[in-house]
């Protein structure tokens, strides 16, 4: 499973306007919910998950990945991406703020390997993080994201 199977333009939003991390959880997991990825239950687990285990999920800095258990709501494997208005704190002494939150769910720890892979290679590349962050359409952080260039089609 590929990171363009997972992640669909339409599950991309850019400008979002969160008061603070628990915010921008629920807008980033509101796509999973429209997407019929999750369930709210799922949304509510994330919150919970950082709430209990600390802002490990804020994995580089200004990226923030939150994500829960299979069993919290997950009905298929599939990401959503938002980009913030105005960066928040997670409270992560090293990483943040953060602009950028991609919330995850998986059905199973093993289906979304590869496309996680995928992800982590394009946000350690400094030309695609330049190209998210300036994108002016989610189509354009589309591409970005998923390397996948204009007119290839999906596929």
């Amino acid at each position: 499973m590929e990171l363009k199977d997972i992640l669909s333009p339409q599950l991309v939003r850019l400008g979002v306007r969160a008061g603070d991390w628990r915010q921008a959880v629920m807008e980033a997991g509101r796509l999973l919910v429209a997407g019929g990825i999750a369930t709210p239950r799922y949304v509510e687990a994330m919150i919970r998950t950082v709430e209990t285990l600390g802002p490990y999920m804020v994995i580089a800095p200004g990226i923030a990945m939150p994500h829960a258990r299979p069993e919290d709501g997950v009905s298929r494997t599939g990401l959503a991406f938002i980009r913030l208005d105005v960066p928040v704190a997670f409270g992560h002494g090293a990483n943040d703020p953060v602009d950028l939150v991609i919330p995850l769910a998986a059905v199973n720890h093993d289906a979304h390997v590869m496309a996680m892979a995928q992800l982590a290679e394009q946000l350690s590349n400094p030309e695609t993080l330049r190209r998210v962050r300036e994108a002016k359409t989610p189509n354009e952080a589309w591409r970005a994201l998923t390397g996948v260039e204009e007119g290839a089609g999906r596929g």
